[in-house]
């Protein structure tokens, strides 16, 4: 049993930075999240893209804002639990909160912070003929590692910003693009629209719209081709020796829906005086949590952390009084974030 002031679930942005103003405050946190790397989102699915609305940093991808924020959690010792749910939250006798995670972890707390985005996720899988015979991650729902796909024929599905951008992405280094759309209308941008058409006539990219890929061939790691079925016509065989699918994101709420909070259809409803849920001493910050106005940006979820962290302390320590200390000034802080005056 890991006793611990909060338990975090979700490892994303918002929770990272939970854990910074928690520790600001001399409260310890342990995070869980079912990804199997900190950064949630921004790190999952959107790594290598720029972030523009972050105070102060101009311009960081959702990898390198990750990365910012642990190194600025790591004089508080957080422990980091990934690839694990949580499947028990269940509130004990003395008002703790007992939560167990799917690999039989088990933890007392006397807070929880839902910090779960948009909840427990996944990729929205290609379903054709012939897959059962490929390996479990021979088909990219997300790419890591652009240069892996230097000099190869590349099937891309699906018509949003993803699969806009890493099109335009890897144009330049792919032997040849083929984009696949079920429809031969497009929900990315009109700036990645053009420059996609634009890739398309110099041959670089050729698409095929208002059709989807009905069988794959291949095994192990390894796809040799695909069969695009148009609307109308023939099928078509393309010789590809990768496929990256972009259908977007099932968003599942998962246990939370059942721990007897608040839900507002896939969000859990607040207050903005302490982000507290219907359940006293569940809070919830980020894009998970609804109250009027809400807006899910990153810097929002900051916010949001700020407020809940201090509302936990008051919770913890009820017969003190939690005073606002700035970092620039106060010994306290400084001893806790280790900086030598």
């Amino acid at each position: 049993m890991i006793s611990t002031d909060v338990v975090i679930v979700g490892a994303g942005p918002c929770g990272i930075f939970q854990v910074f103003e928690l520790g600001l405050l001399g409260l310890k946190a342990e995070v869980i999240d079912t990804i199997r790397d900190a950064g949630g989102q921004c790190a999952e699915l959107y790594p290598d893209k720029p972030i523009y609305d972050i105070p102060a940093v101009p311009v960081c991808t959702g990898e390198e804002l990750t990365q910012l924020l642990l190194q600025q959690i790591e004089p508080f010792g957080c422990g980091m639990h990934l690839g694990e749910e949580v499947t028990v939250v269940r509130r004990q006798e003395d008002g703790s909160f007992f939560v167990e995670t799917s690999a039989g972890k088990q933890f007392n707390a006397k807070a929880v912070v839902i910090a779960a985005g948009v909840g427990s996720f996944q990729p929205r899988p290609l379903r054709a003929k012939g897959i059962e015979a490929l390996a479990e991650d021979a088909i990219n729902y997300r790419v890591r590692n652009p240069a892996q796909f230097a000099g190869k024929r590349l099937a891309i599905l699906g018509g949003g910003d993803s699969a806009l951008d890493w099109v335009i992405e890897l144009a330049d280094i792919a032997e040849h693009i083929t984009l696949v759309h079920r429809r031969d209308e497009y929900r990315a941008m009109q700036v990645s629209i053009d420059k996609m058409r634009e890739l398309e006539a110099a041959g670089k990219v050729s698409t095929i719209e208002k059709a989807k890929v009905t069988e794959v061939s291949g095994s192990g790691q390894q796809i040799s081709s695909i069969v695009v079925q148009p609307k109308e016509g023939e099928a078509v065989t393309v010789d590809v020796e990768a496929l990256l699918v972009f259908f977007g994101l099932s968003p599942k709420l998962g246990p939370v829906a059942e721990w007897g909070l608040d839900i507002n259809r896939k969000t859990i409803n607040v207050d903005t005086e302490k982000f507290e849920t219907s359940e006293p001493g569940i809070y919830a910050v980020g894009d998970i949590n609804f109250y009027p106005g809400k807006k899910k940006l990153i810097l929002c979820g900051f916010h949001e952390a700020a407020l809940a962290a201090f509302a936990i302390k008051q919770r913890i320590e009820p017969d003190k009084k939690v005073h606002v200390q700035y970092t620039t000034t106060s010994p306290i802080m400084h001893e806790r974030l280790g900086i030598d005056d």
